[in-house]
């Protein structure tokens, strides 16, 4: 049975870093053009608010940016703007930046025929370096004249997980590291203001990549801005029919990859301290792992969040929404896919963990207690905090918080948990319909808002003490707040409520 027992120090100066809204995942660039895409971002971005956005498939050709013609016998290379113009107009209208990662390889360019997934990025390295680190160039200085100087603090990744031979061919690393090198140095040579970062490596070997790629950099005397790397938290996934069933991996050990990256990285004076950008992370990495949907996705992730920022200054869940296509158009409503919004801007359980810690980071950012089951901040106005139950019974979490005067204290909260918050049953319930309605569409969205609840909290002494329900797989954000009532004349709501 879930049980917590809290008791914060108002003096006490907690370790905390949340980074929330710094960056989320999509899939590729070309999702953009559709209608649903920018309604599920819109949505993500009026009740959430990322700084970036990274996504695969900057130049594959879907969104057509480079071409070889000939003429007079000679091959010429010429460059079209008009979709990732449309694409970044759009998420600067709606309020966020791209981060560039750059990959994968125009088909004309590609030195290999292979490609990954259902739109066929090709994942080889090109055929000319120069005409590679020219079209990455002629790029920046188009944004730049779009955009203004601001494009110099977007982000920029070299392309996305070289250590998996889907992803890079044969993942060889000593062609990884001349495409990071020769674009690196192209870049800085164009504007040096420009963040480039590296290896963007997933899972395998990833310590013999980051210490590899650094002794590299070393020998050829450049500096990365960033040491990028990938972050997953399940076991091989088992296959059946459409969907993918993992189980989570030990948070603890986790955790301890992650520290193993930052130690390599400080190994070296000549980088200690770069920062570590986590340029994706989430639970399953398949976009059809049936977890991502689940309120114990969003418990796992609440302990997640709490503990991201402790060795990376970046972390980017993926993905933002459900309009994905790695491995095909989605087969149903609730399919495993990666967003944290379903089709129909319908908020899976996941968003609200989000939602919660970016209120908490608009709260304040003073923390005055954190542990594996909760996180709490305060400012001159009262407290908020996270509270989380991860796979135990239903139980509760008892509180004692410190407050500067006795008196009146207005208690919130909003709770997720799967009584409450769980469209996933509700759709389950339905029968599962593959294509609502629009009305089924509705009636699953309505069941995906957090239980709000509310009562007074009377400090007459030094601490403000209750008790919050934490049911399993829950996640529960509170506010205390002291209390001022501003009645009008002859308002009296205990005659009101008992009145018959």
């Amino acid at each position: 049975m879930y049980k917590e027992k809290i008791k914060a120090d108002p003096a006490a100066k907690v370790a905390f870093n949340n980074y929330v809204d710094r960056c989320v995942g999509t899939g590729r660039l070309g999702l953009a053009l559709t209608e649903e895409y920018l309604k599920e971002l819109a949505y993500v971005q009026e009740m959430i608010g990322f700084s970036y956005i990274r996504g695969h498939g900057l130049f594959s050709d879907d969104v057509s940016i480079y071409h070889e013609y000939e003429e007079n016998g000679e091959t010429k290379v010429e460059y079209n703007y008009t979709y990732i113009d449309r694409i970044f107009d759009a998420y600067l209208k709606i309020g966020i930046r791209p981060y560039l990662e750059l990959g994968f390889m125009p088909k004309q360019l590609a030195s290999g025929e292979q490609t990954i997934f259902y739109w066929k990025g090709n994942t080889t390295p090109p055929k000319d370096y120069r005409k590679w680190t020219d079209m990455v160039i002629a790029l920046l200085k188009h944004l730049k004249v779009r955009y203004g100087e601001e494009v110099c603090e977007w982000p920029i990744e070299v392309w996305n997980e070289p250590n998996l031979p889907g992803f890079w061919f044969k993942a060889d690393m000593d062609e990884y590291f001349k495409l990071f090198k020769e674009t690196f140095l192209a870049i800085k040579e164009y504007d040096s203001r420009f963040k480039v970062g590296g290896p963007a490596i997933c899972g395998v070997r990833d310590a013999e990549w980051i210490e590899a790629f650094l002794k590299f950099c070393k020998k050829e005397g450049i500096c990365p801005d960033s040491i990028t790397r990938h972050h997953y938290t399940v076991e091989f996934p088992e296959r059946c029919g459409h969907y993918d069933y993992s189980k989570l991996e030990d948070q603890e050990m986790r955790f301890a990859n992650l520290q193993s990256t930052r130690d390599i990285v400080d190994s070296f004076e000549e980088f200690r301290g770069l920062p570590i950008h986590l340029t994706e992370f989430s639970t399953s990495y398949t976009p059809k792992g049936v977890i991502h949907d689940t309120n114990i996705n969003a418990a796992y992730l609440a302990r997640q969040l709490s503990r991201l920022g402790d060795v990376n200054e970046l972390y980017s869940y993926w993905t933002f929404g459900d309009v994905f296509e790695e491995q095909g158009v989605p087969d149903s409503l609730f399919h495993g896919g990666f967003g944290m919004v379903a089709a129909g801007n319908i908020p899976k359980p996941t968003f609200w963990t989000f939602y919660f810690y970016k209120q908490l980071k608009l709260f304040g950012e003073d923390c005055v207690y954190r542990d594996d089951k909760a996180v709490i901040v305060k400012n001159d106005k009262g407290y908020a905090g996270i509270l989380w139950n991860i796979d135990e019974e239903d139980g509760s979490a008892e509180l004692s918080l410190p407050v500067s005067e006795k008196g009146e204290y207005t208690l919130i909260s909003r709770t997720v948990d799967e009584s409450c918050c769980n469209p996933l049953k509700v759709w389950h319930d339905m029968g599962e319909p593959a294509y609502p309605s629009s009305a089924e569409t509705e009636l699953i969205k309505a069941s995906a808002q957090p239980l709000t609840e509310s009562s007074v909290i009377n400090a007459g002494k030094e601490d403000a003490e209750f008790s919050l329900a934490v049911r399993k797989n829950g996640v529960v954000y509170f506010t205390l707040t002291k209390r001022k009532n501003t009645a009008d004349r002859g308002y009296d709501y205990d005659k009101v409520i008992s009145f018959h």
